[in-house]
């Protein structure tokens, strides 16, 4: 895993190619992000529409349910306070009688009348306590044994003159449920006849309640083959359940996480209907919508690779080759000659490369040999002359192209590239005040937040005292390349960088701060004690020159330069914590920081006094 994020980081540090397509990918993410949102809310507001109307339909099918049952409860009402069937259950014994047959005979076909009236009634019972026998319009007289009796009996004393809802399943004694008692597999009303009398018999008044015409009054509310319906009382227990392919449900499921449930519950009855629709049949809806999305960001995706191959065939192409042909030129292969078709600037810088190849391969052709070494001096002595020329018009070229392709990013970078060599290479000036220098400085920091997409901001804190000190050029430009590359190395956003001067007890303090993951404990240890080697040397004068150093350039040629040129009461200190970032601070004696002053006397007095000669 390490070596394949080494090698794709080397190949976005070295690839051109595979920066801009990554570049462009970047600037697509946002696209496929809102794209991918907008196809999921989408879903989510189809469920929400979906379920809102499933709740305004089961509120109105739960309103009538409501109605249904209030009209069953006003038939049982009628039923147990009727004088005349009271009269015939109170003047019968468990005496068969003539009398006994006709009246209860005229009480079966009254029940029957009832029970035409109303439709919800699948059939109507009457527990004669007396005579222990059940009257039903659907299976007539017939008598209960003793523990259905007893059922019957405990049924009366704990429900009293209330409504009693009974489920077919349930267990009255043993495994017998109260559907085989009644013969049906309906829900029942139960209560007790005769309500006004307190001394009442413990005769049972049982309304069994047509399933079907319950079913029937649900089924229309399915939206979908898949989408099941169940009515259950406040204990979740199920009185009715069905589909749409007319299928009932025997057993109440509860929700699952790919399935909408909604439910309401009456607050009459306390009773629940609850609808679960698969979200796969609410999502079918969108499943094209979501193709459309897919291929719209796939064709994007396809166009930033060829869109970044344009650009990089138009600009980078033949900067790669003109790089090449500046390393074979530089070691040694003068007759290098690059193929050149174009007619835009970089067939111009190409064909100025070309010309400058063939001087110089002309140039030292010409010159005798024991004059080489004069030649060279000459050459490079020139070269110093006319590089800065050539590098500002080359830049300047490549600021327009990148203009004319709209390369918003290439165009800045080079711009502030251009302003920053433009005083690094200033002639025959080598200190500058430091307010310039963090002008200057502002160039280089602009390129890498525009390479690190802006995931750092930058913070100048200038003592007003300190704008007008003179400093060495190019020493703040080492340490803020640091605090960069390796501060800011893997953060996404929320970098932040200061750089601030002051005056403190006669030295002029440079700082530059900031957040990142900080330098292990480790590594702090040992770049602090290389500093301190350098803080510390004695016998020769500060320099680079040596063998065995192999890091840590940078601070080196930082504090070579401040000892030369300051003398060896300058400092360049370093603290960092890991996670808690990194402070590189210069203190820099402002007796020494004049515009005409000379390093040479007393740098020479420095070394004498370090080596004692």
């Amino acid at each position: 895993m390490r070596k394949t994020l080494r090698w794709l980081r080397d190949k976005f540090q070295r690839n051109i190619q595979v920066r801009l397509t990554c570049y462009f990918l970047l600037i697509l993410l946002p696209l496929v992000l809102v794209s991918l949102f907008a196809n999921e809310r989408s879903q989510q507001i189809l469920v929400e529409q979906a379920a809102e109307r499933s709740r305004l339909a089961l509120n109105s099918a739960m309103d009538y349910i409501d109605l249904t049952l209030q009209s069953v409860e006003e038939l049982s009402t009628l039923i147990s306070t009727d004088s005349e069937l009271i009269g015939t259950l109170s003047r019968n014994g468990r005496e068969l009688t003539p009398r006994y047959v006709m009246d209860f005979s005229q009480m079966m076909k009254q029940l029957a009348n009832m029970n035409s009236i109303n439709h919800i009634a699948a059939q109507i019972s009457i527990y004669h306590y007396p005579s222990t026998r059940m009257f039903s319009t659907n299976y007539g007289p017939r008598d209960l044994d003793k523990s259905q009796q007893e059922f019957m009996h405990s049924m009366t004393l704990r429900n009293g003159t209330g409504i009693l809802y009974m489920l077919p399943g349930e267990i009255i004694y043993g495994s017998t449920t109260f559907g085989e008692l009644m013969n049906s597999d309906s829900v029942t009303l139960v209560r007790s006849m005769d309500l006004y009398n307190p001394l009442r018999e413990q005769n049972v008044l049982l309304v069994t309640l047509n399933k079907t015409r319950l079913l029937n009054l649900i089924k229309p509310l399915l939206p979908s083959p898949q989408t099941k319906i169940y009515l259950t009382n406040a204990n979740n227990n199920l009185i009715a359940g069905i589909s749409q392919e007319g299928e009932t449900r025997d057993k109440y499921l509860p929700s699952e996480p790919d399935m909408l449930s909604v439910t309401i519950t009456s607050n009459t009855s306390n009773w629940k209907l609850t609808m679960m629709q698969p979200k796969s049949e609410l999502y079918s809806k969108t499943e094209q919508v979501k193709l459309y999305t897919y291929g719209i960001i796939t064709i994007s995706i396809l166009l930033a690779l060829w869109i970044s191959w344009i650009v990089y065939t138009g600009i980078a192409s033949p900067l790669q080759k003109l790089s090449h042909g500046i390393k074979r030129l530089g070691s040694g292969k003068l007759s290098i000659q690059l193929e050149n078709r174009r007619r835009d600037e970089f067939g111009y810088l190409t064909e100025a490369f070309n010309q400058m190849a063939q001087q110089q391969k002309h140039l030292i052709e010409d010159h005798y040999e024991q004059e080489l070494r004069l030649a060279k001096t000459e050459l490079k002595f020139l070269q110093s002359q006319i590089n800065p020329h050539f590098l500002y018009n080359t830049l300047d070229s490549i600021y327009w192209t990148a203009k004319n392709y709209e390369a918003d990013e290439i165009s800045e970078m080079v711009l502030n590239l251009s302003r920053f060599f433009r005083l690094s290479l200033n002639k025959g000036r080598e200190v500058f005040s430091v307010e310039e220098s963090f002008a200057h400085l502002h160039y280089y920091i602009r390129i890498q937040q525009i390479r690190f997409l802006e995931n750092f901001e930058v913070q100048y804190r200038i003592e007003e005292a300190t704008k007008g000190v003179p400093l060495l050029k190019l020493l703040l430009q080492p340490l803020v390349e640091n605090a960069i590359l390796h501060g800011m190395d893997g953060k996404e956003d929320g970098g932040r960088l200061v750089v601030s001067s002051r005056l403190e007890e006669g030295f002029l303090v440079l700082e530059v701060k900031d957040n990142g993951s900080g330098i292990p404990q480790e590594r702090l240890a040992y770049i602090q004690e290389e500093l301190g080697k350098l803080h510390r040397r004695k016998g020769k004068l500060y320099s680079l020159d040596e063998e065995g150093v192999d890091d840590l350039f940078g601070l080196r040629n930082v504090v070579s330069r401040i000892k030369l040129y300051y003398g060896g009461s300058a400092e360049l200190s370093i603290d960092s914590a890991e996670g808690g970032g990194t402070c590189t601070a210069l203190k820099l004696p402002l007796v020494r920081c004049r515009e005409d002053f000379s390093p040479g006397a007393d740098s020479m007095i420095d070394y004498k006094e370090e080596t004692g000669t």
